[in-house]
């Protein structure tokens, strides 16, 4: 070969690179807007792909039924809650506007006790004596704190509807794969045959096996967790339940125990209930709130051929870089890491 077709072999191939990035770009600058959704609908379908598999053979192959009832059912349990929760704070907030319209608005006095509570006692006592007072004062005292306060929970509450329904779009991408899972997971075999042709097989099941466990182990684990608490709220009348549980279920998965909501809370039982109530409620909420150390060790890392430990710090630390999604990737990558370290350390042993 010459110089001169060294160089044009050069220029083609520079010309190729460029082109490749290029389109390589413009595909990513589309599909950026949906790269969380897309994210979280394999992670979704990875995890309920188990029973996925169960529905098919019980139903002599019928995937595509499959998939459509395990949709159906999954948008079921996150919209048929929003909506009621939704409801119930819009009627709220009805309720109040309407009682401040024309003053029947009342605040019940605190009661003695609440002065003696440490740090905050009396400037809280204060503040909920002058609102119990005379509540149109204290509003306008007050106007542009409430206003800002309001700002937030608008803020909040649109950033909750704007999460819920990409989390709807999340589960029906799920459904689509799960519909054509045997086909996404031969993809990945070849992707992975690609960069480690001896151990594709391993690191697709682990990869898999790692969001289950990551799914039952941390999400399964506080989904409990907030259940046991919103009974106990249940149980004793607290009003407001549907927040209270979003609050308790929100720190379980951010892996704070949901006594710091249940404190509070019952604080409030002790004044409107009996002593002997209000303590069993707080005896239970703080069993409650530290049911994952019995839980997560029963649940975390089992049907994975991987230490429990490298789950757990993959899945925080994964959380803690790129929030709840980060719960599963964060795992997935420290697990494929593990294993391909691993796999290097044997192939050494071996060829000494």
């Amino acid at each position: 070969m010459d110089r001169n077709e060294l160089h044009q072999d050069i220029i083609t191939a520079a010309v190729r690179i460029g082109l490749l990035f290029v389109l390589l770009w413009v595909c990513f600058q589309i599909v950026r807007p949906f790269i969380v959704l897309i994210v979280w609908g394999a992670i979704i379908a990875t995890a309920l792909y188990p029973l996925h598999q169960f529905l098919t053979t019980r139903w002599n192959g019928a995937h595509k039924r499959s998939a459509v009832v395990i949709t159906l059912i999954a948008l079921a349990v996150v919209i048929v809650p929003s909506y009621l929760l939704g409801g119930s704070l819009i009627d709220t907030a009805q309720t109040i506007g309407t009682e401040l319209e024309d003053g029947s608005f009342e605040i019940p006095p605190p009661a003695d006790s609440v002065a003696e509570w440490p740090l905050i006692g009396e400037k809280l006592h204060s503040q909920w004596s002058a609102a119990s007072n005379n509540i149109e004062d204290f509003t306008r005292r007050h106007e542009e704190t409430i206003k800002n306060i309001s700002g937030q929970m608008l803020k909040a509450a649109a950033a909750a509807f704007t999460a819920t329904l990409g989390f709807v779009f999340s589960i029906i991408i799920a459904g689509v794969l799960l519909n054509f899972a045997e086909g996404c997971r031969d993809s990945l075999l070849r992707l992975f045959g690609k960069i480690t042709p001896n151990n594709a097989e391993s690191l697709v099941r682990n990869s898999a096996a790692t969001v289950q466990s990551v799914a039952k182990g941390i999400l399964g684990t506080a989904f409990i967790q907030s259940t046991l608490c919103t009974l106990g709220m249940v149980v004793v009348g607290v009003p407001g339940v549907g927040l209270w549980a979003i609050l308790c279920l929100l720190l379980a998965i951010a892996q704070l125990p949901p006594i710091l909501v249940l404190f509070p809370v019952a604080l409030y039982v002790f004044k409107v209930e009996p002593a002997w109530i209000a303590w069993i409620f707080l005896i239970y909420s703080i069993l409650a709130s530290g049911s994952d150390t019995v839980l997560k060790p029963m649940l975390l890392g089992r049907g994975v051929e991987l230490p429990m430990l490298v789950i757990l710090i993959g899945a925080l630390g994964g959380m803690i870089l790129a929030g709840i999604v980060g719960l599963f990737t964060g795992a997935v990558f420290l697990a494929v890491l593990y294993q391909l370290y691993m796999r290097w350390i044997e192939d050494d042993l071996t060829r000494d």
